[in-house]
């Protein structure tokens, strides 16, 4: 694994943790002063290459981490080496389960990817100490539980335009962690899958895959550079396309 490490150990709060996306929104909010001077001690950002692996399906693990920039991919692998990607994770997530000694999915970067990482054993131990720090933990497993029924009905409902529609929408929605995901304006990222990943995730081929993008951009809902440069200038039409 390709990463870069740096130490962020300090007696005080360091500006860093004040600007984070994560600090502010993710469970480091969640915290005291105190507490969140504790985890720093024992806390270190890492630079992670996309295509890295960052744990394995029912690897066990000594780490949680918050995700400060860049996309995860969530996948479950069948024990003939099959593979299904079942997530995809943004800043600022929570890169864990709390409470359980190994992971129940193997988690590889889609794009590059910046994390904050932290002792498993120093969180379990503030959760206990902190009920608010609980609650957003609660908050954040209900969400993705809603957002896996929802892309329930998207798999199982909906046609292959309105598929890749959703696809898009929902990255538009989340890849900029500063952006309020209620905003209906203008949006550009970085496709964070390839189209045999996006094809994998969506139950399609990766034909059919094109084919839809090619529609959407001819029809002037999403503009396309390079394959992967995606904009999007009016997100309610982007919405409407999804079926939503």
């Amino acid at each position: 694994m390709n990463d870069d490490r740096k130490d962020i150990h300090n007696s005080q709060i360091p500006n860093l943790c004040r600007s984070c996306e994560a600090r502010h929104q993710g469970i480091c909010g969640a915290l005291s002063n105190e507490q969140l001077i504790r985890l720093n001690r024992y806390s270190s950002q890492r630079s992670i290459t996309s295509g890295s692996e960052l744990i394995g399906d029912e690897e066990e693990i000594s780490t949680y981490a918050n995700v400060l920039s860049g996309v995860i991919k969530l996948a479950k692998t069948m024990s003939d080496g099959r593979q299904q990607i079942v997530g995809l994770q943004f800043a600022p997530d929570f890169l864990g389960r709390p409470f359980h000694s190994s992971s129940r999915v193997a988690a590889e970067a889609a794009s590059d990817v910046k994390l904050c990482t932290f002792p498993k054993a120093l969180i379990e131990t503030m959760i206990s100490e902190r009920p608010e720090l609980e609650h957003r933990l609660h908050r954040q497993a209900l969400r993705e539980l809603d957002e896996a029924r929802e892309w329930m009905l998207t798999l199982g409902r909906k046609t292959a335009a309105e598929k890749v529609a959703s696809f898009l929408h929902m990255i538009a929605r989340n890849v900029d962690p500063s952006r309020n995901p209620e905003d209906r304006g203008p949006s550009t990222f970085d496709l964070p899958l390839t189209r045999a990943d996006i094809a994998d995730f969506l139950g399609l081929t990766i034909e059919t895959v094109s084919r839809q993008l090619t529609k959407l951009r001819k029809a002037s809902i999403i503009e396309i550079e390079n394959n992967r440069h995606v904009h999007v200038p009016d997100m309610e039409r982007l919405e409407r396309a999804a079926g939503n």
